[in-house]
């Protein structure tokens, strides 16, 4: 059973040529989103469109939310909204409970806690009415249609979760392993070495140097992708290959 990822986004908070990082993950017909920018139905359209995939809100079991940063979160209202007024349904999202603890007050409710009827009639809404929240656990895989997500903190600013997503069973079983916003951490390094493609961030700051993943085994490397670099990151002759926006990469 194959496992597809298409790269939405390969950006970071400060792109001015790439959508911010988020991934589209299939498998048999069935589709889950990792991450959500803004905007996030014009993302969904074009790199779906350039990956000869047509998305959209609608085409996902489940939104997987790595942490709440914009760059990763902020399309979340706009995916909300969508499901409530044109969907008609909650939204399904999968977060550790560090964090869907700040979802709705910290980053959602400004937004959305308040509407308005046509006749001025305000009501007070909240999260259970724009999506439902199924917990990740840190020694379970949770399991939504046919993949199975596995999570670990990283080492990041705000609590953040890398990802394994598998599918399939025993030979034909699959595996994405995704690093999200992370320093770099030799342990994570080594429970992501489990994916059959394993995408990990570089950038500056509280983040992975390039210099140190390609200090890597060759092996490894030859089954990693690079997300979330900056603008000016160098684009050839690298020792990690770097995943191209629209990019569709079957596992």
């Amino acid at each position: 059973m194959a496992l597809e990822v298409i790269a939405l986004g390969v950006g970071d908070a400060f792109s001015a040529e790439h959508y911010s990082s988020c991934l589209a993950v299939g498998c048999d017909g069935a589709w889950l989103l990792v991450d959500c920018p803004h905007p996030i139905r014009k993302i969904l359209r074009e790199s779906g469109t350039a990956a000869g995939v047509p998305l959209d809100v609608g085409s996902f079991e489940a939104c997987v939310v790595t942490h709440l940063h914009a760059d990763h979160a902020s399309g979340l209202e706009g995916f909300g909204y969508f499901s409530f007024f044109a969907l008609r349904r909650p939204a399904r999202l999968l977060a550790h409970p560090a964090v869907s603890a700040r979802l709705w007050d910290g980053h959602l409710a400004a937004g959305m806690e308040e509407l308005m009827s046509v006749g001025g009639e305000v009501r007070r809404r909240g999260l259970t009415d724009y999506f439902t929240v199924d917990p990740l656990d840190d020694d379970l895989a949770v399991h939504v249609g046919p993949f199975s997500i596995e999570c670990r903190r990283t080492v990041h600013h705000i609590p953040t979760t890398a990802l394994r997503i598998r599918a399939g069973q025993g030979a034909d079983a699959r595996c994405l392993a995704y690093s999200a916003d992370t320093a770099f951490d030799p342990s994570l390094i080594e429970w992501l070495s489990a994916g059959d493609l394993i995408i990990h961030e570089t950038n500056l700051g509280v983040h992975t140097p390039y210099e140190k993943l390609a200090e890597l085994p060759a092996e490894l490397r030859a089954r990693m992708r690079l997300i979330h670099y900056p603008d000016e990151f160098p684009r050839h002759d690298r020792a990690i290959r770097l995943l191209r926006q629209g990019e569709r990469v079957v596992v």
